[in-house]
């Protein structure tokens, strides 16, 4: 291969992998930024996963979880997505019932999202996915397995580019808080930094406590490495099932955050939520 043939095939590889970036949340929560570093963040209260206000020639763009505590962890129970003026917020159940709101009504004929089609997919008893489609191949996607709900992203910067909030700066892959210049690289700290304030838009058909000021409540056993590892130890599945049926993810991290959620909820079927 020539030398002009090869180096433009590496410009042309840089230019599609800037463009189909790839990143989510979801489950125990596991959060992965837009540069795919992996963290987690266990205290329960409404969050700003993603915020931009020019999205989409300022029609805007909210995106918030609602977090619950199950002992010594969490998982995210509900999502509500803002764009333009319509809202769609999403909840977990234990089937694959449709259980959303749109404007704040009761399953309301669902199809698009201020003009961006939604569609429902079934997937098996406990499993349901809503798919925002934002053209040219990019979209939001909402993943509910029982309980657990899971937000994937996919697309380049010109359409996330300017979000800010806990999925950290799509350049830089910086955790900052909201001035916009400290890093926060203590992600206990990122997670309060960024609850839902006062001053930002309610997304939620109803609110739950704490709501801020007051603080996000945190797990029985907040610093809880020995105590989990304890506890997990102790569980019916053992490390070894747990292991074998994350294994068929691709994604090493994913398979980590997989085993530890299959371990906490003592549910090898927990493999689903990814």
């Amino acid at each position: 291969m020539m030398k002009f043939e090869y180096s433009f095939l590496l410009l042309l590889l840089f230019v599609i992998s800037a463009v189909a970036q790839h990143s989510e949340t979801g489950g125990d929560p596991h959060f992965v930024t837009w540069r795919n570093e992996h963290y987690e963040y266990h205290g329960q209260c409404d969050l700003v996963l993603a915020s931009d206000p020019l999205f989409a020639g300022d029609m805007g763009l909210e995106i918030h979880i609602r977090t619950k505590i199950v002992r010594y962890w969490s998982h995210i129970k509900t999502v509500a997505i803002r764009i333009g003026h319509d809202i769609l917020e999403i909840e977990g159940s234990e089937n694959s019932q449709a259980n959303y709101w749109l404007n704040f009504e009761y399953q309301r004929e669902l199809k698009s999202l201020s003009g961006y089609p939604v569609t429902q997919e079934v997937q098996s008893d406990h499993e349901r996915s809503y798919n925002i489609d934002l053209g040219s191949g990019e979209h939001i996607t909402i993943q509910i397995y029982k309980e657990f709900v899971r937000v994937q992203f996919s697309g380049g910067k010109d359409t996330f580019g300017n979000t800010v909030g806990l999925m950290g700066d799509f350049n830089s892959g910086k955790t900052f808080g909201r001035d916009g210049v400290t890093v926060l690289n203590d992600f206990m700290e990122l997670g309060n930094e960024w609850q839902v304030q006062p001053n930002e838009p309610e997304l939620f058909h109803e609110l739950t406590h704490p709501q801020f000021p007051e603080a996000c409540l945190q797990p029985e056993d907040p610093r809880g490495i020995t105590g989990r590892r304890r506890r997990l130890s102790e569980s019916d599945v053992s490390i070894e099932e747990a292991d074998k049926v994350c294994a068929t993810l691709k994604d090493p991290l994913s398979i980590k955050d997989c085993i530890y959620d299959v371990m906490a909820t003592q549910d090898l079927d927990m493999v689903g939520a990814f």
